[in-house]
């Protein structure tokens, strides 16, 4: 018999609580697949977002894929549930090499990045000659956080040559995070092309000094949904698009209507002599996470949405103490501040997906049409 799902009215949940509408989630995922194979390369999501075994059986399709993990924790959940194909896209120290041939030694193709001389060095010193660890070289391809310069051929070459007897070459990866940082379409698509055209040049290196590149890996949510030519590139990767939030909406990846997470929160206190009132949702439920801060609009800690998920115009949380959020009007706002009274629900949308999931034990899935709660997907963390 199909299993029996217990609905319970939102209102009765306790809060603070990480809401999911999977109708909204499954819109998401369905518009990257699309995108992706539009481009004719494969699709390796990212995991770190989701961190729940049945959010990941969406993402990729409801067997087993390729996936990326940013934690060696997440690589062996995801081997535990049959996920064979697992790229660690963080730089990877050589406490970590055990661990990693473990999972190796359990039938799963782990592959590791670097970017330098020295943790290839250490990586290969380290590995098992009989089984050589998979490395891809991690390219800077906009100067947002690590990699290799796709220029600089000494580099790109010596860590090459360092990558033998427990370690071998297997490719290139670049993250094009400067596009979070985007303004339009057009630069995101500027974006895109840069991040392709600097793994084609690394590998162009690389392969004309006779090493072998076989994987060209690329990816971040807004270069993977608005690249338009991908020639060459192997796999893309991408993660936040699975929630979407309010940064990717901020530069016009995804409407406020996609945003598939939010916190459900209670109003403890209503101070109107100082046009705010407070939240049972704090740091500690939302994040600290400020990244709209950079954007043309500042959500704060978070817009502020009623108990529907319809959001009320300029109401964000202003300030994020540990277990209090306190809520108003974004500064210059001439709307008015709403009504509310103690035991009032709100729903708060995410500044940032990842870091605002990772507060919480699990995900409650929302009917948002009949505004029930239809059950529970448990999610992990640790390292």
């Amino acid at each position: 018999m199909p299993e029996r799902i217990e609905k319970t009215a939102i209102s009765e949940i306790e809060t603070p609580a990480l809401l999911l509408d999977p109708v909204v989630m499954d819109r998401n995922i369905d518009r990257m697949r699309a995108a992706v194979a539009s481009l004719g390369v494969a699709f390796r999501p990212h995991v770190k977002t989701a961190k729940s075994l049945a959010v990941v059986r969406r993402m990729t399709g409801g067997v087993p894929g390729p996936i990326t993990v940013s934690t060696l924790r997440e690589a062996e959940v995801f081997a535990d549930a049959g996920y064979t194909d697992i790229l660690y896209a963080v730089g990877v120290t050589p406490n970590k090499v055990a661990r990693a041939q473990r999972l190796r030694g359990r039938g799963v193709d782990l592959k590791l990045i670097v970017d330098n001389a020295d943790a290839a060095t250490a990586i290969a010193a380290a590995g098992d000659p009989a089984d050589p660890l998979p490395v891809l070289v991690e390219v800077d391809s906009d100067g947002h956080r690590a990699g290799v310069a796709p220029s600089d051929a000494a580099a790109l070459l010596g860590i090459a040559a360092r990558l033998r007897g427990g370690a071998t070459l297997c490719g290139l990866l670049t993250h094009a995070g400067a596009s979070y940082g985007a303004t339009s379409h057009a630069e995101i698509r500027r974006y895109a092309d840069q991040e392709r055209d600097a793994l084609l040049s690394a590998a162009a290196i690389l392969r004309e000094a006779g090493h072998p590149v076989e994987t060209l890996s690329v990816g971040s949510t807004p270069t993977a949904l608005f690249a338009t030519d991908l020639s060459g590139i192997t796999e893309v990767r991408a993660g936040v698009f699975v929630f979407f939030d309010l940064v990717m909406a901020g530069i016009d990846v995804c409407r406020v209507e996609d945003i598939a997470l939010s916190v459900l929160a209670s109003v403890i206190a209503v101070q109107p002599d100082r046009g705010r009132f407070l939240v049972d949702a704090g740091w500690s439920a939302l994040s600290r996470d400020r990244g709209t801060a950079r954007q043309a609009v500042d959500q704060g800690y978070g817009l502020v949405c009623d108990a529907t998920g319809r959001p009320c115009p300029d109401l964000i949380v202003l300030e994020a103490n540990q277990e209090h959020g306190v809520v108003g009007l974004r500064p210059g706002s001439t709307n008015i501040l709403p009504k509310v009274a103690v035991g009032d629900l709100v729903r708060i949308l995410p500044n940032h997906a990842c870091a605002t999931a990772g507060q919480h034990a699990a995900y409650r899935l929302i009917d948002s049409v009949r505004r029930t709660v239809t059950g529970s997907w448990p999610r992990f963390g640790g390292w």
